[in-house]
């Protein structure tokens, strides 16, 4: 199974991802903004392949590019509590 298959291991990856990130010196500012291009990247170019995928597609088509970054904000306060890591 792979890690985008199943939302608490997909929320594990992106969790280990943006700890990653930090240790690495990433600001919050630059991952905030590179959470917002992946949303974009996401909504318009891979097909949804479950629920979870196919209603945050729908909430970010409906957003605004305002409502978009507070998506992409969220996504990554959902994660920083998460990972393996």
């Amino acid at each position: 199974m792979s890690v985008i298959d199943n939302f608490e291991s997909w929320k594990d990856f992106l969790g280990d991802r943006l700890h990653d990130a930090q240790n690495n010196g990433i600001s919050n500012q630059a991952i905030s903004e590179l959470a917002y291009d992946i949303g974009n990247y996401l909504s318009t170019e891979v097909q949804a392949k479950n629920d979870q995928e196919k209603m945050l597609r729908d909430l970010w088509n409906a957003a605004d590019e305002r409502e978009q970054h507070a998506i992409a904000n969220i996504m990554v306060k959902l994660v920083q509590n998460e990972g393996t890591k």
